[in-house]
């Protein structure tokens, strides 16, 4: 197996973190309760409102945006936004807590590859050569 260069690894894992978000919530629409759920205006108990869409919008934004800022940001800015980002993403993932079996497994996906991508940024060594850049 290759090595990939760390700022195309990083990314990549962030788009699979969000490749299962998003399979997670259109799976989600397949399940009559949900979508009845949806029609009352509360999502597990908890009144669904703008604020709350607001907030959900900009914490889908942070791995949204580690996605292009992987491949912009040197080494060691791109490792300090790491270190921002996968708490935050993880914080705001376990703010609505699985429902059902298949959000348990998307879950636990989605974290390991944040653990993922906290090691290879914390591993990442210095001076590390990058195919195609200086």
């Amino acid at each position: 197996m290759r090595k990939p260069d760390p700022h195309t690894f990083l990314s990549t894992l962030w788009l699979f973190i969000l490749l299962n978000v998003i399979f997670r919530d259109f799976h989600q629409l397949g399940m009559a309760w949900y979508l009845e759920s949806l029609l009352t205006g509360y999502q597990n108990g908890v009144r669904i409102t703008e604020e709350i869409m607001l907030m959900a919008g900009i914490l889908v934004q942070v791995p949204i945006g580690m996605v292009l800022l992987s491949h912009l940001l040197t080494r060691e800015w791109l490792r300090r936004a790491t270190f921002v980002a996968v708490p935050v993403t993880a914080a705001g993932m376990m703010m609505a807590p699985p429902t059902d079996k298949d959000d348990v497994l998307h879950l636990i996906i989605e974290l390991a590859a944040m653990t993922v991508i906290l090691w290879v940024a914390w591993r990442w060594p210095a001076g590390h050569p990058v195919a195609g850049r200086p």
